[in-house]
């Protein structure tokens, strides 16, 4: 690298470091005069960068947010400390939608790492623990994320081990399309090539993801929305339980308590309705109906009135025997 160009990316770096600069500053960390400062301002200038110069004993140069985002230069201690909070970011969450961006910036941040960093990040990463303990649900490695993420971009063929629900254990050959964050679970969306069609993959269930270094050719999952497909294969795999029920209300004050569609609320008269609810289980809509804080009769099934019984009787043991009595 040049001189000219290894000065450049220095003055950048430091203008990235902190919001203000004066130029006799710039001058002594470069090792140049103010005036070749002031070239190499207007060589960033040309090449897109917005640094604004302000006059005045208080003035100096700042980079200010343009319209489109430079190359953002780390020193190594920086970008360790960048992948490492993407790493926590992609498997604990915490802010919803961030676990994906997280990914998408680990891969490109994991690839562009000379090896002494990525060793460092690996080491860092393995001994350290969060304070708050293991994440709600099953743990993915990220380098598990990284690899399959990857593939997703590259639109590569990728092998893996992987585990079905049944606790089958095989092997898969798949052509990635996307991954997708659901709750707690990470899920990969792909073509499956052993079974010609579309399926999902619990990340966790997956071991030893292994890029083939073939291309796939371009498919588009049904729907084109990878998030969407998941819903749809979580749905359809789900066991549904009805339930009907007669709730003393009016059927806008249920709608708005419950939380349900207008079509699973019948309105009887001004002060009943009708409620016609599904949900992955009965004790699931026991507590829902539970907690309305309205009065209610089950119509069907009979199981759920005696998951109610149930609820109401472990209540009243938890409240004590005083409770109880009351």
């Amino acid at each position: 690298m040049s001189g000219t160009s290894g000065r450049l990316l220095r003055l950048l770096s430091l203008l990235q470091a902190r919001r203000g600069w004066s130029g006799p500053e710039l001058a002594g960390r470069l090792g140049v005069s103010v005036r070749t400062v002031r070239r190499d301002v207007e060589r960033l200038r040309e090449l897109g960068y917005p640094v604004r110069a302000e006059l005045g004993t208080a003035g100096g140069y700042r980079l200010e947010a343009g319209t489109a985002m430079p190359p953002l230069l780390l020193d190594d201690d920086e970008a360790v400390a960048i992948a490492l909070g993407l790493r926590g970011a992609a498997v604990a969450g915490g802010v919803a939608g961030i676990e994906e961006s997280s990914v998408r910036a680990l891969v490109k941040l994991e690839q562009a790492l000379p090896d002494r960093l990525r060793r460092r990040v690996g080491a860092l990463g393995a001994a350290t623990t969060p304070i708050g303990g293991p994440p709600a649900g099953p743990a993915v490695a990220p380098e598990t994320l990284a690899v399959l993420a990857a593939a997703c971009r590259d639109r590569e063929r990728l092998r893996f081990a992987y585990r079905d629900r049944g606790g089958a254990c095989g092997r898969r050959l798949v052509e990635p399309y996307g991954l997708v964050s659901a709750g707690r679970r990470w899920y990969l969306v792909a073509w499956d090539a052993d079974r010609g069609d579309w399926r999902t993959f619990r990340a966790d269930r997956l071991a030893e993801p292994f890029p083939t270094g073939v291309r796939s050719a371009p498919r588009e999952v049904p729907g084109g929305d990878a998030a969407a497909f998941v819903k749809r294969s979580l749905a359809a795999g789900r066991p549904v339980r009805r339930a009907v029920l007669t709730v003393h209300a009016p059927a806008a004050v249920l709608a708005d308590r419950f939380r349900v569609a207008e079509a699973e609320v019948e309105p009887v008269d001004e002060r009943t309705c009708t409620l016609r609810t599904a949900a992955d289980s009965l004790e699931w809509t026991a507590l829902r109906i539970a907690y309305l804080d309205l009065e209610f009769t089950v119509r069907e099934p009979p199981e759920l009135a005696a998951r109610l019984r149930e609820l109401g009787a472990r209540l009243l043991r938890a409240g004590g025997e005083d409770s109880a009595r009351t």
